[in-house]
């Protein structure tokens, strides 16, 4: 079957790092255009991708002809603008993470989509790591019992503000409750489903910070408690995965490799072990099992995030199910703008009669 001519829009880390190097490895995909505006993401795109074509604007993406999907790796503010011009234009969408800034212009794409019968998915591979991985397939198996807490956190340290990101400034999608919240809020729902209630925390702690760096989300389930938690002023990191049921817990260190390995510029076809973690962050279920108090250690499983965009060639093929769809991250977006809501206005809001799957 002939490749599928994809044109990735933004070339700085979110298109070199997440999605070129997956996109050139799938057999059934070709990296053929690609937006590199700047001196060094030219360069870097004639080293690492001779063949892609470097182009200057999102236009020459969105209106080639030959494009099949279009990926969309820029900064927030963008993402609708371009998501819905390329399925105007008739093409696939693939769209960085978070999907949109507000969950109205979510779900114009998701109709959008539908109207044109095109694929649309979102970019949460963090569903492909492999510390959330083990978890999910941790309480799948029921050695923990009823769940009753879960905890997941980011724990960074960057004590100063990265002069022109636009990350940092006060702008709609801005802040990391935007960033890495949408990533453990998109797993949250992933295993448990719909809460019934969220309450958030959302501070900016660090000096001249002009938007959010420390959260924390709890969303409420009858009879489990989930909070998710990210702050920027870790200078020792805390377990990343907590789950405590009415049998036991599992606590789970350490962060998936890929991410590192991708910084580095290491394809996943020129690293042997890709997706493996170090052993040393193997995660310990201690559990009570037939009256015996039983301690040990789970082995991690690996890290995938080739298999997104397996995914979406599948998907478009019409031989397996779209993995991420829209509705799923229009979902986390609206979890984002009800925690907003929930801090404002200082209360627990209730999720009753919201259209979350």
């Amino acid at each position: 079957m002939k490749k599928l001519k994809v044109g990735l829009i933004g070339f700085s880390i979110g298109g070199h790092v997440f999605h070129a190097p997956f996109i050139a490895e799938n057999p059934d995909l070709e990296l053929y255009k690609v937006t590199a505006r700047k001196p060094e993401q030219q360069q870097m795109l004639a080293e690492r991708y001779p063949d892609a074509i470097g182009v200057m604007s999102a236009e020459d993406i969105i209106n080639d002809p030959e494009v099949d999907i279009v990926a969309i790796a820029t900064s927030n503010d963008v993402h609708f603008s371009f998501a819905k011009a390329a399925l105007e234009a008739g093409k696939h969408v693939v769209v960085e993470k978070p999907f949109t800034n507000y969950s109205a212009e979510a779900d114009e794409l998701i109709a959008l989509a539908k109207e044109k019968n095109l694929v649309l998915s979102v970019h949460h591979n963090a569903r492909f790591h492999s510390d959330f991985k083990t978890v999910k397939k941790v309480i799948e198996s029921g050695r923990l019992g009823r769940v009753v807490n879960y905890e997941a956190r980011y724990d960074r340290f960057r004590n100063f503000l990265r002069a022109g990101a636009w990350r940092e400034e006060n702008l709609p999608g801005s802040g990391i409750h935007y960033d890495l919240g949408a990533h453990l809020i998109d797993q949250a729902l992933l295993v448990f489903g719909k809460p019934i209630a969220v309450f958030a925390d959302l501070r900016i702690q660090r000096d001249g910070a002009k938007t959010i760096d420390d959260f924390e989300f709890i969303l409420s389930y009858p009879g489990l408690k989930v909070s998710l938690k990210g702050q920027m002023l870790a200078k020792i990191s805390t377990a990343r995965y907590a789950v405590y049921g009415m049998s036991g817990c599992f606590v789970k260190w350490g962060v998936d490799p890929q991410e590192a390995l991708l910084r580095d510029g290491v394809q996943p076809s020129q690293h042997l072990d890709w997706g493996k973690e170090d052993p040393a962050y193997q995660g310990t279920i201690a559990v009570l099992e037939n009256g015996n108090d039983v301690e040990e250690k789970i082995e991690s499983e690996w890290g995938t995030g080739q298999d997104f965009y397996k995914n979406i060639v599948s998907a478009i093929q019409g031989s397996e199910d779209l993995y991420i769809k829209p509705e799923q991250a229009r979902d986390v977006i609206r979890i984002l703008e009800l925690a907003e809501q929930s801090w404002a206005e200082q209360r627990t809001i209730s999720l009753e009669g919201e259209l979350i799957s």
